[in-house]
């Protein structure tokens, strides 16, 4: 009786231990510096995405607790994008295309956000720049994971500058 008893607290012991691990931390984005992905298009062609946000845009922070966890976002946009985190009102100077950019106190944003959203400031805001270069294309407001589906597979597949956005989005289906 006494081995009996000895075992059940034994093994108990083991199931209260699985019990109360901790589960593993959600996947994240890598975040790269405009400078990393600048570094990176040398090595390899990709378009890139940039989070434009602020800290005091709740917006923002819905985009990244529901948006950049998802693991389909996540997988997606880290195999065909260099994803960059923007804050639309840092103080340090951004060089991009052998240009720098500064805080601009008459607008309280870096001169570069207003670069990115052509003057639309708006947060959050998804801008990508094709891998072709040319104008950052500003997609402004909130996109759960099936609308920024939309957008990033546009881009993606190649599609920017050979089919017409409205063609691609009649013929899309979400899937995240």
């Amino acid at each position: 009786m006494h081995k009996f008893s000895f075992l059940f607290t034994a093994l108990m012991a083991i199931a209260c231990c699985f019990a109360f691990t901790i589960p593993p931390a959600p996947a994240k984005l890598k975040w790269m510096t405009i400078q990393e992905a600048r570094e990176a298009m040398k090595q390899e062609k990709r378009p890139i995405l940039i989070d434009l946000y602020t800290d005091w845009c709740g917006w923002c922070k819905v985009m990244d607790k529901k948006t950049y966890t998802n693991a389909k976002v996540i997988e997606y946009v880290q195999q065909h994008f260099y994803p960059v985190k923007i804050n639309a009102e840092t103080k340090e100077e951004i060089t991009w295309n052998e240009k720098t950019y500064k805080f601009n106190p008459a607008d309280r944003a870096n001169d570069f956000a207003i670069y990115l959203t052509h003057g639309q400031l708006s947060f959050p805001t998804t801008v990508i720049i094709p891998v072709q270069g040319g104008e950052p294309q500003p997609v402004p407001g909130y996109l759960p994971p099936k609308d920024l589906q939309l957008i990033v597979t546009y881009f993606g597949e190649g599609k920017f500058g050979t089919q017409p956005f409205d063609a691609y989005q009649q013929s899309f289906k979400s899937s995240w």
